[in-house]
């Protein structure tokens, strides 16, 4: 490595924040899907902040589909759904629908405060509650936003890996 290279590396180290609280999973989280997981990405009313980083988690840095995790475009091919932000009125229905669609055992991970209980917009008018209100939550990964190292492990436990 050239000292050029080393230099421009040791600008752009940054002060870790401490690592993110465990993942909490909920009892029907018992079941590992192991193996491969495919994981479908529903925006339920965020502020697109969790997007950010669950694209990070999939990115090359943190790659989450070493681990056997991929997205996938429709619900009906989906093993997990991965929903952030807040259920707003307009997406209660639509994130039920989508629930519906997804193959037994169709496990939710609730990315984020605001998926997981509302966080800064509790008691907003035009929410009608956390993930979990609407829809069986299975694993929830805290943080505003969640760390993507957090949303792999997340990920993990769910393959088994």
């Amino acid at each position: 490595m050239t000292g050029l290279w080393r230099a421009i590396r040791r600008i752009g180290r940054t002060a870790e924040p401490a690592p993110a609280a465990p993942v909490a999973p909920r009892p029907a989280a018992a079941v590992e899907l192991g193996g491969s997981v495919n994981v479908r990405h529903v925006d339920a009313g965020s502020c697109n902040g969790c997007e950010v980083e669950i694209g990070s988690a999939f990115g090359p840095v943190y790659d989450a589909e070493r681990y056997g995790a991929r997205l996938v475009a429709s619900p009906r091919h989906a093993d997990v759904l991965v929903v952030t932000g807040v259920v707003t009125r307009n997406m209660a229905e639509p994130l039920r629908r989508t629930y519906e669609a997804v193959p037994e055992p169709g496990l939710v991970v609730a990315v984020g405060d605001c998926a997981r209980n509302c966080g800064v917009f509790a008691g907003a008018y035009g929410v009608t509650g956390a993930v979990g209100d609407v829809v069986p939550v299975a694993l929830e990964v805290p943080g505003c936003p969640p760390r993507p190292d957090a949303i792999v492990a997340a990920l993990r436990t769910l393959t088994g890996r």
